[in-house]
């Protein structure tokens, strides 16, 4: 072959491998998030900001995050969203990777406590942070006020005959576990002993006699809501489904009970085997922009981490129980199951 081609072929390799090294299949930033977290607009401009593509995929619980997370392996996500407590549950099982947090300069827009990641539980193992706080909300009930004039005091509530057919419920093992926990006057709902264990599954199988039905995306409950003319609902999505409901007309109160509502703190992660771990905590800053804060708290209703907030929109209230790991997700998962495909109250243990 002449010298000028081998040259010419030489150069032509080398254009070759430039171009492969730059191709977008190697700037993907794939998410895993909630519904609300990863908006469009967002998404395009960190797409243009980084030169990027970014791929999105919603969940509608945390065991459906659960099941995202190990339905490969290494698992086919970059940066995922969670609550404190599968956060926590998720380091400890080695998918997660610590942070840079230098690579965060966004997180000076926080608030005091968000910023001191050490006092917040799950965040931090080992001297290494594995999680940036990104927006939060109680878990209450949220209620039809034509039809309940005078707001409900307590989670028991949801268990009275006067609204049998009319009340809806989180399809979740872990929440429903815990809040009826809190509705029986127990102190730690989220370490129950086997006793206790018993009496929350049985309360959790003649909740079902006023169900309409349970839910999972915050969409599908306001339409279940609206079509059904329902009186009460847990909450599981707080505040972001109070404004989705005034949004479509409906006149709806929040309240927090008497004994107490679990509440969550999401948080974005980058996991242990990202494609591209300096594009991941890229992503993580861009979502800590005050702007985009303030879009989530006038688009979804939810609590943001840098502006202060207070009375409902945070969810405020004396009696939140911040959402810790549980004594066994298994056997909640196990007897969940048994309640939602309706087994009958005589085949659980007294």
């Amino acid at each position: 072959m002449p010298a000028a081609l081998v040259v010419l072929l030489l150069c032509f390799l080398w254009t070759r491998t430039l171009a492969d090294s730059h191709s977008p299949r190697q700037s993907v930033l794939r998410v895993l998030a909630w519904p609300g977290y990863a908006d469009d607009d967002w998404v395009h401009a960190f797409e243009k900001r980084f030169h990027a593509k970014v791929e999105v995929t919603l969940v509608d619980s945390d065991e459906a995050l659960w099941a995202r997370m190990h339905s490969a392996v290494p698992p086919p996500f970059d940066v995922l969203a969670a609550n404190t407590a599968e956060i926590e549950r998720y380091a400890h099982a080695g998918l997660l990777a610590a942070l840079d947090l230098p690579r965060i300069p966004n997180r000076q827009w926080q608030q005091p406590y968000f910023q001191r990641l050490a006092a917040i539980r799950g965040l931090v193992e080992g001297g290494h942070a594995y999680a940036i706080p990104f927006t939060f909300s109680s878990m209450g009930l949220i209620y039809d006020r034509k039809q309940i004039p005078d707001p409900p005091h307590s989670m028991r509530a949801l268990w009275d005959p006067r609204y049998q057919g009319k009340v809806l419920d989180f399809n979740s093992a872990q929440h429903n576990f815990s809040f009826t926990a809190l509705a029986l006057g127990y102190r730690d709902p989220f370490h129950l002993s086997p006793e206790q264990m018993r009496n929350v599954t049985r309360e959790l199988v003649r909740l079902r006699r006023n169900l309409l039905t349970y839910y999972t995306l915050p969409e599908e409950a306001t339409a279940q809501f609206v079509q059904h003319h329902v009186a009460l609902m847990f909450g599981n999505y707080g505040t972001q489904q109070v404004e989705q409901l005034r949004q479509a007309g409906v006149d709806v109160g929040y309240v927090i009970p008497d004994e107490g509502a679990l509440a969550w703190l999401d948080c974005w992660a980058i996991t242990r085997n990202a494609s591209n771990p300096a594009l991941a905590h890229d992503w993580i800053n861009a979502m800590l922009e005050p702007e985009i804060g303030k879009q989530l708290t006038q688009r979804e209703g939810l609590a943001n981490t840098m502006t202060p907030v207070s009375g409902e929109i945070a969810g405020a209230g004396p009696h939140l129980v911040w959402l810790q790991r549980v004594e066994s997700v298994s056997e909640r998962e196990a007897l969940w199951h048994r309640i939602e495909s309706g087994d009958r109250l005589r085949s659980f243990p007294e």
